[in-house]
C-alpha cells in the first residue's frame, strides 16, 4: 500500500513538473511569436523604404558625385535588407540604413542645387511620411522584443531558453533626430 501512494506521489510530481515545463515552453513561444508579428508590421513599410533608396541615390548622386561611397554603402544595405531571411539581420541592416539615410539628407542641405530638384522634395516627404509610420510601429516591436528578452532572460525561463537556443533579439534603434523635442535631445 505505501509503495502505490509513494508512486501515485512520484507520477504526480513528474505531471506538475512536466505541465510546468510546458507552460514555460508556451510562454517562450508566444513572446517569440509576437516578435515576428510585430516585425511582419513593419517589415511592409522598412521594404517601401528599402524600395525608395535606389530613388534617392539617383537624384541625389547627379549632384554630390563625391559621396559615391556613402551611396555605395546605401545601396549595399538595402540589398542586405531585401535579400535576409532573418529578422535578426533585418533589424541590423535597418539600424545601419537608418543612420546612412540621415547622413544623405544633412549632407544635401548643404546641396542648393539639390534642393532644386523637385524629385528629391517629393522623395524626402515620401519617406518623411514613411518615417513617421515606421516610427509609430517601431515603439510595437521593441516593446514585444524586450517582453521576449526579459521573457528568456528570467529565471527559470532561462534554462529552457538556453536549451532551445533561444538568443535575445536586437531593437529597432531610435536615431538621434527623433530623440530630440524642440531641439532638447532626451
Amino acid at each position: 500500500m505505501n509503495s502505490l501512494i509513494a508512486l501515485v506521489i512520484v507520477v504526480v510530481l513528474a505531471l506538475l513538473i512536466v505541465r510546468y515545463l510546458v507552460v514555460l515552453y508556451n510562454k517562450i513561444v508566444t513572446l517569440k511569436n509576437y516578435v515576428e508579428k510585430s516585425f511582419a508590421n513593419i517589415d511592409v513599410l522598412l521594404k517601401q523604404r528599402a524600395d525608395e533608396i535606389p530613388e534617392l541615390i539617383k537624384v541625389a548622386e547627379k549632384v554630390m558625385t563625391h559621396q559615391s561611397e556613402l551611396f555605395i554603402q546605401l545601396a549595399q544595405l538595402r540589398s542586405r535588407y531585401l535579400t535576409s531571411r532573418k529578422t535578426e539581420e533585418k533589424v541590423q541592416a535597418t539600424n545601419q540604413t537608418d543612420v546612412l539615410l540621415k547622413q544623405v539628407f544633412m549632407l544635401a542641405e548643404n546641396y542648393p542645387e539639390l534642393k532644386a530638384i523637385h524629385n528629391l522634395t517629393a522623395l524626402q516627404q515620401r519617406l518623411s511620411l514613411l518615417e513617421n509610420r515606421i516610427a509609430d510601429r517601431r515603439e510595437f516591436f521593441n516593446q514585444s522584443v524586450m517582453l521576449y528578452n526579459i521573457g528568456i532572460q528570467e529565471f527559470p525561463n532561462l534554462i529552457l531558453a538556453k536549451l532551445l537556443g533561444y538568443q535575445t533579439r536586437s531593437l529597432l534603434n531610435i536615431t538621434e533626430g527623433e530623440k530630440q523635442y524642440d531641439g532638447i535631445t532626451l
